[in-house]
């Protein structure tokens, strides 16, 4: 839609608005004037529970709090009244209480990825932007881009995951998180990739910057990283078994960047905390890029065909988005140890992705 000036109105549906995470970017969405008030919010729950009840509630109670800023605020209560141009995937449910393993989360988000993919296939306007939220994310990326197109489903967890990897690695050096370049690609989770070799420090010299990887690593290798995750995970549930958060918590800290970016929010799940505020924060990043109409480049998880080594899986990857989508995959020349490991990494997901699609 186009506005005054010839900018362009967009408008946001925020899919499981009523739930903890999509509370909090509908919140910070009206709160940070994001969206003009000719734009709409449309918040998107269920008939059956308490979720109308909440929505409604929520309307009311925002409208209240930002009256001369707020958007246009909707409720939907069925996927096929979903009408916006930047679609939130947040509905579905977390790993706790009877989900306890990501097979089960599967089955259990399954049935919810593919109605809400078909609704919007068949009743949408055909060029909605979809930001993939709910976990896997991997698997919704897969369903969505199955019925909408791949390139209008963007998932936003190795974006995310980017984004702690250079605050780590910005924390460690004493520099601010904006001079830092850095990708992790992959699985959101615990087959993600850190990619050394696109760590950046500006101002830094190329020996400068070759010395400073190398006390960041610690003389570790990349291949190796995934046994790491499992060992330190273990070490840290003992603290978290023994109620010892603030021991969990500073023994992380203790460990190199990449394999915080991998067990700092696991603990922080673990402790009942959840990392609600921290996937808010990085949503509303990018949605705000998007309704400002810039291109920009972000590691996130796209159905890749091939782009990226040869890769043919919902896998995080460094791509340019635009408000329309993302259009490219972005060339990066890895060590070979990385690229070995993103293979090995690819394989797994995909023999996962085949278990849980045959259930579903």
């Amino acid at each position: 839609m186009i506005g005054l000036a010839g900018s362009y109105l967009m408008d946001v549906s925020v899919i499981g608005a009523s739930g903890d995470c999509g509370r909090e970017i509908v919140s910070r969405l009206v709160a940070s004037g994001a969206l003009m008030p000719t734009e709409r919010l449309q918040l998107v729950g269920r008939t059956d529970g308490r979720s109308s009840q909440i929505l409604y509630g929520m309307c009311s109670d925002l409208s209240d709090a930002y009256a001369e800023k707020a958007p246009v605020l909707d409720v939907a209560l069925s996927p096929k009244e979903i009408v916006a141009d930047v679609i939130v995937m947040t509905a579905g449910a977390t790993v706790g209480g009877n989900v306890v393993s990501r097979a089960k989360l599967s089955e259990t988000n399954l049935p919810i990825f593919e109605s809400y993919a078909k609704a919007i296939a068949q009743y949408g306007y055909g060029h909605e932007v979809i930001l993939i939220v709910t976990n896997p994310v991997e698997l919704a990326v897969e369903v969505f881009s199955r019925h909408l197109g791949r390139h209008r489903v963007i998932g936003v967890g190795a974006y995310s995951d980017s984004l702690r990897f250079r605050r780590e690695i910005a924390a460690d050096l004493g520099v601010r998180r904006q001079l830092v370049q850095g990708f992790i690609v992959g699985e959101h989770g615990e087959g993600m990739v850190p990619l050394w070799s696109s760590v950046k420090i500006h101002g830094m010299t190329s020996d400068e910057l070759r010395n400073a990887r190398r006390r960041l690593q610690r003389s570790r290798t990349v291949s190796q990283f995934p046994q790491e995750v499992a060992r330190e995970k273990k070490i840290v549930m003992a603290y978290l078994k023994d109620g010892k958060i603030a021991q969990a918590y500073s023994y992380v800290d203790s460990l190199p960047p990449d394999l915080r970016v991998v067990v700092k929010p696991f603990v922080t799940h673990i402790s009942g905390a959840k990392t609600i505020a921290a996937t808010a924060n990085v949503t509303i990043d990018l949605l705000q890029n998007l309704l400002e109409g810039r291109e920009m480049v972000v590691s996130g998880q796209v159905q890749l065909d091939g782009e990226f080594y040869g890769l043919r899986s919902p896998f995080g990857v460094p791509i340019v988005v635009t408000p329309f989508g993302w259009t490219q995959v972005v060339p990066l020349q890895l060590w070979a140890e990385e690229a070995d490991l993103l293979h090995e990494m690819a394989g797994q997901l995909n023999k996962r992705l085949k278990q849980d699609l045959k259930h579903g």
